[in-house]
């Protein structure tokens, strides 16, 4: 596939996700992209949003429990840059109408301090850590019914489509099995732990440093890195008040706007 290819695919998934239209997947149309040029793929996809006036704000890792790596058939993490336009305000409102099948996960937040790049071990990870962080991330296919291949959604941004930090806590907390609910209206939905991502959220924290480096990159002081789900997603629907209540950490939350009424 030619970048020229690459480049008009890029257009058509950021189309999607700009204007809440589902696409087919891209391979059920007969692409066959590689792991690297799905990569690209996103990518140029994200450079679109840059250049409306959005930033990089960190990173979110994506199959960082070991279920969805068999499942996806996989053996390793994917991930995607968090940007300005996908931040929601904790406590605010997350607009419905900019999303097409939204999902909500809860998960853990890490603000890094000083850059990661390359194989680092848990100290050093653990030491680059400024503070954490209950979190929601909303994720939303830009595919038909919510289904896609491995590049389908690497090139999609690993479907991550907005999210929400709570207050961040001092980085000293134990954070490798705590106890986390996902409620709507104050109504437990899921209940996890931390600890189903990897084990310990800090291990999706080494991998980023590793992939970063990888891909020639770092994560730099101030990144925001989301370090995966720690239970299944949740379909949100309009008017739905979501929390995650983290043991030790606290909550983060937002609400999902009705629709204007005709």
């Amino acid at each position: 596939m030619s970048n020229q290819e690459i480049t008009e695919l890029a257009a058509q998934v950021d189309g999607a996700a700009l204007n809440a239209q589902a696409i087919e997947q891209l391979s059920s149309l007969g692409i066959d992209l590689s792991i690297e040029q799905a990569y690209q793929l996103q990518s140029l996809s994200v450079a679109r949003r840059y250049s409306r006036g959005e930033h990089q704000l960190g990173v979110k890792m994506g199959f960082t429990s070991r279920a969805k790596m068999i499942q996806m058939g996989v053996d390793d993490m994917i991930w995607g840059p968090l940007t300005s336009g996908m931040f929601i305000e904790d406590g605010g409102e997350m607009n419905f109408s900019h999303f097409i099948h939204p999902r909500v996960e809860p998960e853990i937040a890490f603000l890094l301090k000083r850059p990661l790049s390359g194989v680092i071990n848990l100290a050093e990870a653990m030491s680059a850590v400024e503070a954490v962080a209950p979190a929601l991330e909303v994720i939303d296919s830009r595919y038909n019914n919510f289904q896609f291949s491995l590049q389908d959604v690497i090139a999609d941004n690993c479907s991550s489509s907005g999210f929400t930090v709570g207050a961040w806590q001092k980085a000293d907390v134990d954070i490798s099995n705590l106890g986390m609910v996902l409620e709507f209206d104050g109504a437990a939905v899921q209940v996890g732990s931390s600890a189903a991502i990897l084990g310990n959220p800090y291990r999706s924290l080494v991998a980023a440093a590793r992939m970063a480096g990888e891909a020639g990159s770092e994560l730099t002081a101030g990144s925001i890195v989301l370090a995966g789900a720690a239970t299944a997603a949740e379909a949100l629907r309009p008017g739905v008040h979501v929390r995650v209540n983290t043991e030790k950490l606290g909550v983060a939350e937002f609400t999902v706007s009705q629709p204007l009424s005709e």
